[in-house]
């Protein structure tokens, strides 16, 4: 695991960086069909056509791949037989075998390889690799793949490179610490992988040119002060200017330091610490 670059023989070249990908098992493996489907793009358009996310269009076609979330086969070991790239996301994804037939794709923690056997279910041990509830975690690990609420499957901490850290556990809760500092209760049934999502260098890959932004279906991003004062709130003015008014989007709400968390969010109450923020210079909870 770590990064390619490639000899500056264009000015893309030149910054430009890829992964190796070391652990990928197999190059020529194809993806598992019975676990994709055909990811239909949309355009950032919502069900009545209208742009609801901007600077999304184009890309390269790409597979969607069916990744366990859940974790819920317990009890049935699983040999993993391929760690594989997936384009929907910047984590690997492993296939595993399990002992009864079946077939399935999961998140790929740092150092699984293929031959490793894995485990699911409060009998499994705290390895890496293997999931359990937060009951059944030793505190001061390492997890990720982490459920809000039992059986909902997993939905924090899935990106590569991230993992949070078991805290402690009281009267059926528990607490971990997430990757922005954020402490948060979650029921003591709620399941989680052991170990740090792998492909850490993912951060420090420079794509090096627009084209590559191009190919992961990014549009261009055009600045609201250059805009015609009928595109955006910020355009318009003689000559350039620095927009009259505090950065917003074209539809005038706030793009920075505005409150977008909405106010009764079910989630909310399970924070015991928000996650620390920057402002003014100063350091605050």
């Amino acid at each position: 695991m770590g990064l390619r670059f490639y000899k500056p023989v264009t000015p893309g070249r030149r910054s430009a960086s890829v992964s190796d990908f070391a652990e990928i098992t197999d190059r020529k493996k194809r993806r598992e069909k019975r676990l994709t489907v055909r990811l239909k793009k949309k355009g950032g358009r919502n069900n009545q056509g209208k742009v609801t996310v901007r600077h999304r269009g184009g890309g390269h076609k790409a597979q969607y791949r069916i990744i366990d979330f859940k974790r819920n086969k317990d009890g049935v070991p699983a040999k993993v037989a391929y760690v594989e790239y997936d384009p929907n996301r910047s984590a690997r994804i492993a296939l595993l075998h399990y002992a009864d037939g079946e077939k399935r794709y999961i998140l790929a923690p740092n150092g699984l390889q293929a031959g490793d056997t894995v485990l699911s279910g409060p009998e499994a041990e705290p390895a890496v690799g293997n999931c359990l509830p937060l009951a059944n975690i030793p505190p001061g690990m390492e997890i990720h793949n982490i459920e809000m609420q039992p059986g909902s499957g997993g939905q924090l901490c899935r990106s590569a490179g991230v993992a949070a850290t078991m805290n402690a556990r009281s009267k059926g809760w528990a607490q971990i610490t997430l990757p922005s500092g954020e402490i948060r209760r979650l029921h003591a049934n709620c399941r989680a992988t052991i170990g740090q999502i792998g492909n850490l260098d993912h951060q420090n890959v420079k794509l090096g040119k627009a084209g590559r932004k191009r190919w992961m279906g990014r549009r261009p991003h055009v600045r609201g002060v250059a805009m015609n004062p009928i595109a955006h709130p910020m355009g318009g003015g003689e000559g350039r200017s620095a927009g009259g008014r505090h950065p917003c989007s074209p539809t005038g709400k706030p793009a920075k330091g505005g409150k977008t968390r909405k106010r009764r969010k079910a989630s909310s109450k399970a924070i015991i610490r928000r996650r620390r923020t920057r402002r003014h210079g100063q350091l605050k909870t």
